[in-house]
């Protein structure tokens, strides 16, 4: 599915995970706001999640996954896979557009109304319309530089905004402590 509503990064690098987006709604080809909020903290400030996508679509997966967060507080990847088969089967659920970023302190998640939930062995996953300027960014930033994860989040998105018209330079970074 090709988003063309946001940016969302996550990247895993020394001890911490970081979470960022951008602000940016469009409506078609106009700009209707510039600073939305698209991280959620869930359960207790232990899960980040980012979407892209139809924004009401997108609430109403963060609901439903928190929901599956509170059946399977333990096991994030569990939740995950739970509401991936939910949004695949439910008819109503399959028509949702959005794609949802989630990462706590052991996993990072992408999820999308395909039924896909994937692990990225690098820690690393962008959605959204500029999702694969920022991957590029953060994968080299990650090799070539000694940043903190926040500050990858940051940059790469920064360099998305510069590319992508549907992404823009009002970023928000979330971080959580993480195992790797």
């Amino acid at each position: 599915m090709k988003t063309r509503s946001t940016t969302i990064l996550t990247v895993r690098h020394r001890g911490m995970v970081a979470m960022g987006g951008d602000g940016q709604v469009t409506l078609g080809n106009s700009i209707m706001k510039a600073d939305a909020k698209k991280i959620r903290r869930l359960m207790e400030d232990r899960v980040l999640v980012g979407f892209a996508g139809g924004t009401a679509d997108a609430f109403a997966l963060v609901e439903r996954f928190e929901a599956k967060l509170k059946d399977f507080p333990e096991n994030v990847p569990r939740a995950a896979i739970e509401l991936a088969k939910e949004w695949r089967a439910d008819r109503v659920l399959r028509r949702l557009e959005a794609v949802m970023a989630v990462v706590d302190a052991d996993n990072t998640l992408l999820l999308t109304g395909n039924g896909d939930v994937i692990q990225p062995s690098d820690g690393i996953v962008g959605i959204g319309s500029g999702g694969s300027y920022a991957i590029a960014a953060a994968r080299a930033l990650v090799a070539h530089s000694s940043l903190d994860a926040a500050e990858i989040v940051r940059r790469s998105l920064e360099i998305a905004s510069d590319i992508d018209i549907y992404t823009n330079s009002n970023i928000m970074v979330e971080t959580l402590p993480c195992e790797t």
